[in-house]
C-alpha cells in the first residue's frame, strides 16, 4: 500500500523556542514526534537527541531479527537513556525531558509506541478516534472518575506527566499493534495542537483534506489563532 505524509512544527504565538521536533522517515517506515522540556535548551535538546536516536536505531536495525515491537521499544529506551547521558554530562540541562510518539510500518505490522501525552489519532470512516493515552496527572484523575473531560480540559495540572523520556525510573514504553486500513490517516501531534483545537474541530479539517502539507499547515493556523501558547507540532500520514 503507498503511504503520503507531511509533518509541519511551529513555535506558536506565546513561546520564543520550539522545543518541539519530528521526523518523517523518507521512505514512510516510521514517524516520530516529540515534545520537551526542562527550560529552553533543555526542552529543545531532548526532544532533539529523542527523535534523532529514535532514527538513528531504526534505521541501523531495520533488517534485526527482532519482532516490530521488540525494536520499537528498544529504541525509544535508547533514546532514554541518550538523555539520561547528556544530562549528567551537562549538569545544567538535568531536569530536562521530552515526550515522543512513534508510528512504525515493518513487515506489513503497523505499531506505535509513545511516553508522555503527544498523541496518536486515526481518521477512518469521516471519524476520528484517539489511540493513545495521555500518562498525565489529569488523565489519571479522569479514569478513576475524579476529573470530567470539561474540568480536565482546564485543570492547572493538565500538563503533568506521569512519563517521559530522560528519567532512570521510566517505567515502561506503551506499545500497541495497529490495523492499517486502505483510506486512514493518521495524526501525529504534540498538546500544542490538542490545547488548541478540539476534537470535533480536527476531525472536520480531516474530512475536507486536499493534501496533507496544506492540512498540516491549516492545523497549525487554528491553533495558533486559537491562542498558540505553546509549541506546536503535526504529523499526517495516509495509507492508500
Amino acid at each position: 500500500m503507498k503511504r503520503h505524509f507531511a509533518g509541519l512544527t511551529d513555535t506558536g504565538v506565546v513561546r520564543s523556542v520550539n522545543q518541539d521536533a519530528f521526523h518523517l522517515d523518507p521512505d514512510g517506515r516510521f514517524f516520530v514526534v516529540a515534545d520537551g522540556m526542562g527550560g529552553h535548551a533543555g526542552g529543545q535538546e531532548a526532544s532533539r537527541i529523542a527523535t534523532e536516536t529514535i532514527k538513528t536505531y531504526l534505521d541501523d536495525n531495520w533488517q534485526t531479527e527482532l519482532t516490530s515491537p521488540e525494536l520499537l521499544e528498544k529504541a525509544i529506551w535508547e533514546a532514554n537513556q541518550e538523555i539520561i547521558d547528556d544530562q549528567e554530562t551537562h549538569p545544567e540541562r538535568s531536569d530536562m525531558g521530552t515526550t515522543v510518539v512513534v508510528l512504525l510500518f515493518r513487515n506489513n505490522e503497523p505499531w506505535c509506541g509513545h511516553i508522555g501525552d503527544s498523541r496518536l489519532y486515526r481518521f477512518r470512516n469521516a471519524m476520528l478516534e484517539q489511540l493513545t493515552d495521555d500518562q498525565t496527572w489529569v488523565a489519571r484523575a479522569m479514569k478513576m472518575g475524579d476529573l470530567t473531560p470539561e474540568e480536565a480540559r482546564v485543570h492547572p495540572w493538565r500538563h503533568v506527566l506521569s512519563q517521559c523520556l530522560g528519567r532512570r525510573d521510566l517505567q515502561k514504553v506503551e506499545l500497541q499493534a495497529l490495523e492499517v486500513l486502505s483510506g486512514d490517516c493518521y495524526l501525529l501531534c504534540s498538546d500544542g495542537l490538542t490545547e488548541e483545537v478540539s476534537d470535533p474541530e480536527i476531525q472536520s479539517f480531516l474530512a475536507s483534506i486536499a493534501d496533507y502539507q496544506s492540512a498540516a499547515q491549516q492545523l497549525i493556523n487554528t491553533a495558533k489563532a486559537n491562542g498558540g501558547s505553546d509549541n506546536v507540532t503535526v504529523v499526517l500520514v495516509g495509507q492508500e
